[in-house]
């Protein structure tokens, strides 16, 4: 088999396949594909839900093919209606530059910028704002019955419930995106999740009328959990690859905590591992399934991918601490920096006793709550048991740090200075 026609079944592998066109698999084989997939710039930051199709088109650049990254600054300006069942509200040109600037460099983590078959970005809004109404209806809209657009999934579901001219005609400009590329760059290939499939054969269907070209499809599969619920959901809200709004240590909790029914089918998602690694998770999964090695392995792995190896490597300790038997006295002071933004933490003065702490950090309600917790042997600091609530806090962690845990669970983080 050659090595583009494995990059198919290595998809098909994964379980990355939803649907393609009939042709692709001849068009990988005999030449290197332009391949291109389209996000809007909706927030400054991607979730956890958009690296599907972002590790398709790492798939598809490691077998030799090119990726494009289109960032819809003109669509993204309109809104595409795409499983959504309500309108979606207007950015900004100046707030879609921003959002552009970040995902790029989000991107980089997953796909190569240079080489020979570097991925290449593109803002379709070069192509979209200066494009005349007038023009757009006369050259592609008549391309396109109402028949035909309304029998697109897209659109149909949002019939009953209502949908603008805005909204109905974002179809028609992801069409005009594809020609665009297809002639200014060569692409052949639109990939993106199987919601975008009406949307991409539109392009297909522009490319073939205006050009008398051939061009493809491939989508992805929506992902689910076994349990029913919205992958990349939690209670807090999206799983962000921001920093700022999901840390390392949540975003690898998010990933440790996958459903053992998930694991494995999240491995060949989300990872790079072979298909023997993965079989052997696989077989420890259906053996030992306490041991979460499969879990470990794909949090690992991806928050390596998204934060670098440093940052996965403070959550892995900050994870074993609080869930496992870690010692604190081991902890860096990344580590320990990190621990103070996932549990409570405050600065207090070197003369602070522990009872003083319990109460601050609300692990009691009182002072004398916090003496009896002491004296029951309820509370340790350091990994060190409390036996007495006069007793010192003792010597400091790495930058003056005290972590305090009641019972089994239940953590706060002081920092000491001066009196």
């Amino acid at each position: 088999m050659s090595e583009e026609l494995a990059v198919l079944d290595e998809l098909g592998w994964r379980g990355l396949v939803h649907q393609h066109t009939d042709g692709l698999a001849k068009a990988l084989a005999t030449t290197s594909v332009s391949a291109y997939c389209g996000f809007d710039p909706t927030a400054p930051s991607m979730h956890v839900g958009s690296l599907i199709p972002v590790m398709g088109l790492m798939h598809l650049q490691r077998g030799g093919h090119r990726p494009f990254i289109v960032v819809g600054g003109g669509t993204g300006l309109i809104g595409d209606p795409s499983g959504k069942t309500t309108e979606r509200q207007l950015n900004s040109a100046e707030t879609v530059a921003a959002h552009t600037a970040a995902l790029r460099a989000q991107l980089e983590h997953f796909l190569d910028f240079s080489g020979t078959n570097a991925a290449q970005m593109r803002n379709n809004a070069d192509w979209l704002v200066p494009l005349r109404a007038v023009d757009f209806m006369r050259d592609v809209g008549k391309h396109f019955t109402i028949n035909y657009m309304l029998a697109k999934e897209s659109v149909h579901a949002r019939i009953e419930s209502g949908i603008s001219y805005t909204e109905f005609s974002y179809m028609l400009l992801q069409a005009y995106d594809y020609r665009e590329l297809f002639l200014r760059e060569g692409v052949t290939l639109q990939v993106g999740g199987s919601d975008q499939w009406g949307n991409i054969t539109a392009g297909l269907e522009l490319i073939r009328r205006t050009e008398g070209g051939e061009a493809h499809a491939l989508t992805f599969p929506l992902v689910t959990t076994a349990s029913g619920s919205k992958f990349g959901k939690t209670e807090s809200g999206s799983v962000w690859l921001d920093a700022d709004r999901t840390s390392p240590y949540q975003f690898y909790q998010f990933w440790i905590n996958i459903d053992d029914r998930d694991v494995c089918r999240y491995l060949k998602y989300f990872t790079l591992l072979s298909r023997a690694g993965i079989g052997e998770l696989e077989k420890e999964v259906e053996e030992n399934p306490a041991s979460r090695e499969a879990q470990q392995t794909l949090a690992r792995d991806v928050t390596t991918r998204v934060h670098g190896p440093e940052a996965a490597r403070v959550a892995e300790d900050v994870s074993r601490l609080i869930f496992g038997k870690g010692d604190p006295a081991s902890l860096s002071p990344a580590a320990l920096a990190a621990l103070s933004r996932e549990v409570p933490f405050v600065e207090m003065p070197r003369d602070t006793t522990l009872a003083d702490a319990l109460v601050v950090l609300k692990l009691a309600a009182s002072k004398s709550a916090a003496r009896r917790l002491i004296e029951q042997g309820g509370v340790s600091v350091n990994a060190r048991r409390a036996t007495s609530a006069a007793d010192s806090l003792g010597e400091p962690l790495t930058g003056g740090y005290y972590l305090i845990k009641k019972g089994a669970r239940d953590f706060g983080l002081i920092r000491t200075g001066t009196t």
